[in-house]
C-alpha cells in the first residue's frame, strides 16, 4: 500500500497489474483530473509502473512535475503538497495558467528598447513602427499591466475573447483582430467593438471583405450622427480599417493572397465593392526564419499605391509583419507594425481553446 496523500489512497497489485483509486478528487490513471465517479478503476500493465525511491509507483505520478521528488511518494506529509498541487492545477482556468505573474511592464520596456535600437540602426524615425501587444488567451489583468505602462494597441485571434475584453477594458484601446475570421462572425465583431476601435488585419477573401463592409454599414446606420450622414467628403467618412493578408510563404496551412497578381486583384475588388472599408495595409505571417517573406510583402507596396486612392506615399501603406522571434528583422525590411505576444506576456496556454 502506497500513501499518496491523506485524500488519495492507491492499492498496487503488481501481479495483476491493477490499480484501484479511492478518492473524491483525482484518479491515478489519467493526466487530466477527473471526478472519482467518472473513473474509479483502471487496469494497467506493468509498463505503467516504474521503480522510484525504493518503491513501485504509477508513471503518471512521476510526470506531475519535476519538483516532486521520490520522498514525496514515500512521505505522507510531503505528499499532501503534491495532492494540493494536483487540485490547484485542476481548478485553474486558462487565465490562471497564463503567467499572471509575468513582469509585463519590464518586458514591454525591453521590447520598446529593442525597437528603438533597431530603428536607430536603420536610420528610421522613432515613431515609424507600431507595437501591437498580442494578448490572445491572456487575462485582462495582464492586459491592464501593459495598458498602465502606456500600451494602447492589442491583438487578438478569437472573436468572443476580443468582444469580452473590449467590453471591460478602457475605451481608448485599439483592437487588432489578427486571426482567421469566419465570415459569419464579422457582424458580431464589428457591432461589438465599433469602427473607431477596430482593425481587422486578416482579410484574405472578397467574401469576408463584403461581410465586414455590410457590418460596417449597419454599424454606421446605428451610430452615425446627422453630421456624418450628410458629409460628402469620402476621406472624412468613418470606415472600418482592414489589412489584406498575404501568404508570402505559400504554405497550405495559411490564408492569404499567394502572389502579386492575387493581392492586386483582391485590393481592386475591395476598393470597388466595399465603400465602408479602408485598406490601411497588408499583413503576412511568413515562415519562421525565412526573412524573404518580409521582402516579398514590401515589394507589393509600389503597385498597391496605384490601386488605393487614399494612400499617397509608400510609407503610408502599412506593413504588418514581424513577431516575437523576428520583429527586428522585419523592421529592417520595412515593417510599420509588429505583433509581439509571448515576449511581453509569457508563454500561452491553449488548453481550453
Amino acid at each position: 500500500m502506497v500513501h499518496i496523500s491523506n485524500r488519495v489512497l492507491v492499492a498496487i497489485l503488481p501481479s495483476f497489474g491493477c490499480v484501484t483509486s479511492f478518492s473524491s478528487a483525482v484518479t491515478t490513471t489519467n493526466r487530466r483530473l477527473l471526478p472519482f465517479s467518472q473513473h474509479q478503476t483502471t487496469i494497467l500493465t506493468p509498463a505503467h509502473f516504474r521503480s522510484r525511491g525504493g518503491g513501485i509507483v504509477p508513471n503518471n505520478f512521476l510526470k506531475i512535475g519535476s519538483n516532486m521528488s521520490s520522498s514525496m511518494l514515500s512521505s505522507s506529509t510531503q505528499s499532501n503538497a503534491a495532492s494540493e498541487n494536483l487540485e490547484s492545477n485542476n481548478n485553474n482556468s486558462v487565465e490562471n495558467n497564463s503567467n499572471v505573474d509575468a513582469d509585463v511592464s519590464s518586458n514591454l520596456e525591453m521590447v520598446r528598447q529593442r525597437i528603438s535600437s533597431c530603428l536607430e540602426s536603420c536610420n528610421r524615425p522613432v515613431d515609424s513602427v507600431r507595437l501591437v501587444a498580442v494578448s490572445k488567451t491572456k487575462p485582462e489583468e495582464l492586459l491592464m499591466k501593459a495598458y498602465e505602462s502606456g500600451q494602447r494597441h492589442f491583438g487578438e485571434n478569437y472573436v468572443q475573447e476580443l468582444v469580452r475584453k473590449a467590453s471591460t477594458m478602457p475605451s481608448d484601446i485599439s483592437w487588432h483582430f489578427i486571426g482567421p475570421l469566419q465570415s459569419n462572425k464579422a457582424g458580431l465583431l464589428v457591432k461589438s467593438v465599433g469602427l473607431e476601435s477596430l482593425t481587422v488585419e486578416s482579410v484574405s477573401t472578397l467574401k469576408l471583405a463584403k461581410k465586414l463592409n455590410n457590418a460596417a454599414e449597419t454599424w454606421l446606420k446605428e451610430n452615425a450622427s446627422g453630421e456624418e450622414e450628410n458629409t460628402s467628403d469620402d476621406s472624412k467618412a468613418k470606415k472600418l480599417a482592414i489589412y489584406l493578408q498575404v501568404n508570402t510563404s505559400n504554405e497550405a496551412s495559411k490564408s492569404g493572397a499567394k502572389n502579386d497578381g492575387e493581392i492586386l486583384t483582391l485590393a481592386k475588388e475591395v476598393v470597388a465593392n466595399c465603400p465602408n472599408l479602408r485598406v490601411d495595409g497588408i499583413m503576412t505571417i511568413g515562415a519562421p526564419g525565412d526573412y524573404s517573406c518580409f521582402d516579398t510583402l514590401a515589394s507589393y507596396q509600389g503597385e498597391l499605391l496605384k490601386i488605393l486612392p487614399h494612400i499617397e506615399r509608400e510609407e503610408m501603406l502599412g506593413l504588418s509583419m514581424g513577431m516575437s522571434g523576428d520583429f527586428e528583422e522585419a523592421i529592417k525590411r520595412g515593417s510599420t507594425s509588429i505583433r509581439v505576444g509571448s515576449t511581453i506576456f509569457g508563454a500561452r496556454d491553449y488548453s481550453n481553446k
